[in-house]
């Protein structure tokens, strides 16, 4: 939990860059980045939350442990959901407002029973625990592509 909260910090310290695009890099600005990340992590808390820890059924993947363990995805190799990904034209104090709506989210993950879940489309049922370090490898991955951005 505590390095997902330190990349909701570094994406507060990025976020006056919010217009900044590299299209060498991305197709999106550094806002839309950070808007992402954050509308993931609300939306993967909410569902953690309504989770119900009897339907969990998890399974072993290596796939999911090679990005877990790794912290790394490929880039380019997926596309956000709808639900995830920024619209319209958006102010700093909107992407402010995003990253300040993440923390309050990873932090009710702190009283979610540890057999809550969630279901990724490929990687299947992740419990708190995984589902927190896939919010951190997701959010990090986003860090990355940003740092790369402003280079």
């Amino acid at each position: 939990m505590k390095k997902l909260l330190q990349v909701l910090t570094d994406f507060e310290n990025q976020a006056p860059q919010f217009l900044v695009q590299n299209i060498n890099v991305s197709q999106s600005n550094i806002g839309w980045h950070i808007m992402h990340s954050c509308l993931v992590i609300t939306s993967v808390t909410k569902s953690i939350l309504k989770s119900s820890p009897a339907n969990f059924k998890g399974k072993f993947s290596w796939k999911t442990f090679i990005v877990l363990f790794w912290a790394k995805f490929p880039r380019g190799k997926a596309k956000a959901p709808s639900f995830t990904q920024p619209e319209g034209a958006y102010t700093l104090e909107m992407v402010l407002e995003h990253i300040k709506e993440a923390r309050k989210s990873a932090q009710l993950l702190l009283s979610a029973n540890k057999k809550q879940y969630f279901t990724h489309p490929i990687f299947g049922d992740l419990a708190l625990s995984a589902a927190i370090r896939f919010l951190y490898v997701h959010s990090y991955h986003h860090e990355k592509i940003i740092r790369d951005i402003v280079k």
